[in-house]
């Protein structure tokens, strides 16, 4: 049985003003955040965390063989323009500041030709180690030695990405044929500088240049200003090891997340499978994203279970830096008793849609109606879309209000709404319950309502940013999993709260009205990791 819990948060809206309000500051045009409720609240309860998306100095042949000084000429182009940001922060009183995946070094190398690229990365278990002060302790360092020169010249927590080397032996049966481990690593310093713990990437996204550890790293550090952090990278947060068991840790209530995402809507794009974990742990999360809009390479955030700054920017080729105050206690998920405090009469037809009071119950092969007021009773046709690359099945959602069913494998989606005008845009609400095979491995279960790509159904699923519908809904699933990250995406890449997200009988719901501009996607996105 799935575990319940209820979130009950105000709708945000899209704003670009470096503010201070909600007990929370931004500093960095071009930022968005939702709207805040004026609050008060004392500096002991928050810190200042930073994260820097990052338009990286790449190599123009990742695939040639260069050696160690040519490597380190371009990776300190990378490394000056994070010291810049790591000065800028240090005026605004950051504690801890999040750098990209993939920042320093860029991507798409050989096992050979990123070899000059890689530190030798010492144990941080096993050696305590401040690579600024002890430069000479270990050869190729240089990398770890600029960083943690920075987090002692800006006074705050540091978190990078880059590549590391460790040698091994013949009697180690993982030993790769060149004699070494080549992980994905982020590493954490302290504001002294010294190296505080490592974490080695456990999911590799086509990342042929790098190793996976044998056993996964489930690495928490502590910090003097709020507590435990988890760290992982990028594609582990669609997986149980390492992001799942971290935060199985109830002490943990912050995540630094380096990234290197690509983003694909409608339903992971980076802000949105982001904002989504933040939401389902009740945690902070400070994702630093790579920024190259040609790769579709944007989208960084520090995320709380209530509102978030983000910014998303396929326009402009800059890096970008988000600055914010964070909950040292995020408020989070509260009691299922609290869910329904302030009933509005959707939220009532809902509960009484799940008693099995009398409502239409209709999917396209039948009507129900016990009694019940028979409203948008034109029985809608099934379809399926590739939506993506998964083949969804989905039903039409026409009119100005309904409520439907659509249902696959096992799974039903439901959606009861109402909207205030008719767009001419066609919505759609689809589910998929099984395996995606394409870009990683891995079953899902996922109720979705989208706006399609144009007017006909083959439309549905396909990429796209702006829209104009408004909806008041409630949209559930009979989901067989506990593990669902709700998704809220309305038009120009704007991130909005739901009103109330939990159980309820056994399904798994999400509401929302009040819209401040047109839905792209609401989703429950859920993952079941015993069935990859």
């Amino acid at each position: 049985m799935p575990s319940r819990f209820m979130v009950c948060i105000m709708s945000g809206a899209g704003s670009q003003l470096a503010l201070f309000l909600f007990g929370c500051y931004v500093v960095a045009l071009g930022v968005h955040t939702e709207e805040p409720r004026v609050a008060q609240h004392s500096e002991a309860e928050h810190y200042v965390a930073a994260v820097y998306e990052h338009q990286s100095i790449f190599t123009p042949s990742p695939l040639a063989l260069v050696g160690r000084k040519q490597a380190l000429d371009l990776m300190n182009q990378n490394l000056d323009i994070y010291e810049q940001q790591v000065m800028t922060a240090a005026q605004k009183g950051v504690q801890i500041i999040v750098f990209p995946e993939d920042g320093i070094h860029g991507f798409n190398f050989t096992r050979t030709s990123v070899y000059p690229f890689l530190d030798f990365m010492p144990s941080p278990q096993l050696v305590r180690w401040n690579p600024c002060l002890e430069p000479h302790r270990f050869n190729d360092t240089e990398v770890l030695q600029r960083l943690s020169c920075m987090a002692i010249k800006g006074n705050m927590f540091l978190v990078a990405n880059l590549g590391t080397k460790q040698p091994c032996h013949n009697n180690d049966p993982g030993c790769p044929h060149d004699g070494r481990y080549q992980f994905n690593t982020n590493v954490v310093f302290s504001n002294n500088g010294t190296l505080v713990d490592r974490y080695r990437k456990h999911n590799l996204y086509f990342e042929a240049a790098f190793d996976t550890p044998l056993k996964a790293d489930h690495i928490i550090f502590d910090t003097p200003f709020a507590g435990k952090f988890g760290i992982f990278t990028c594609f582990d947060i669609l997986f149980f090891d390492p992001a799942i068991r971290l935060l199985r840790d109830s002490e943990v209530k912050h995540v630094v997340y380096p990234t290197a995402w690509m983003n694909q809507l409608p339903l992971l794009a980076a802000i949105q499978i982001q904002r989504a974990f933040a939401i389902a742990f009740g945690i902070n999360l400070l994702a630093a994203n790579i920024h190259h809009p040609s790769l579709g390479m944007t989208g960084s955030g520090i995320h709380s279970p209530r509102k978030s700054f983000w910014h998303h920017d396929m326009e402009n080729a800059t890096g970008h830096l988000i600055i914010a105050q964070v909950a040292r206690n995020p408020l989070g998920l509260i009691g299922p008793e609290n869910a329904t405090g302030k009933m509005n009469p959707s939220h009532s037809k809902f509960l009484e849609i799940l008693a099995g009071d009398p409502y239409c119950e209709k999917d396209a092969q039948e009507v129900h109606c016990d009694g019940a007021t028979k409203w948008n009773m034109n029985t809608p046709p099934v379809f399926h879309s590739e939506m993506m690359y998964d083949n969804f099945t989905l039903v039409p959602v026409w009119g100005k209000e309904g409520y439907l069913r659509v249902c696959a494998n096992g799974l039903c989606c439901y959606l009861l709404y109402q909207r205030p005008t008719l767009s001419k845009e066609l919505y759609a609400l689809g589910v998929f319950d099984g395996l995606h095979t394409v870009h990683g491995t891995y079953y899902v279960q996922v109720c979705a309502l989208v706006k399609c790509g144009g007017l006909g159904f083959n439309t549905c699923g396909q990429e796209i940013t702006e829209a104009t519908g408004i909806f008041d809904f409630h949209l559930w699933g009979n989901f067989s999993t506990s593990y669902i990250f709700p998704l809220l995406l309305t038009s120009g890449m704007s991130l909005e709260t739901p009103d109330q997200l939990g159980w309820e009988n056994d399904y798994s719901f999400l509401s929302k009205s009040g819209l401040s501009s047109g839905l792209v996607t609401a989703a429950l996105y859920g993952r079941l990791y015993e069935r990859d």
